[in-house]
Formats: structure tokens, C-alpha cells, sequence
């Protein structure tokens, strides 16, 4: 459950900095998403999920092999 609550943290960690340093990169980004087709962002979406997956993981077999 820790992870968990670590790797929700960490999400909004990442995406709060985003906001509070570059609003009006976000606005840019998402007139370019909406330009890619619907079956496109799910494509990269399933990508960056089994990407994530991976990581989450290779973390959990690094931890197992430190204690």
C-alpha cells in the first residue's frame, strides 16, 4: 500500500510542476493532442501504462534484492 501512495505522490508531484511552470506550454500541448486522432492517444496511452507498469516493476524486484 506504501507504493502506492508513493507512486500517486510522486504523479502529482510531477504533474503540479508542470502547471506551476509552464501553464501556457499545457495549453500549447493539449491544441496539439486534440490535432491527433482518438485511437492514436489511446495507442501512446496503453504505451506509457505498460511502460509504467515495467518500472513499477523493475522497482519492486530492485527493493526485493536490497533487503
Amino acid at each position: 500500500m506504501a507504493t502506492v501512495v508513493l507512486a500517486i505522490g510522486l504523479v502529482l508531484c510531477f504533474e503540479g510542476l508542470a502547471f506551476a511552470l509552464a501553464p501556457a506550454r499545457l495549453e500549447d500541448l493539449l491544441k496539439v493532442l486534440c490535432r491527433i486522432p482518438v485511437d492514436t492517444r489511446r495507442f501512446i496511452g496503453l504505451g506509457a501504462l505498460a511502460v509504467g507498469v515495467l518500472f513499477v516493476w523493475i522497482a519492486k524486484g530492485l527493493d526485493g534484492l536490497s533487503g
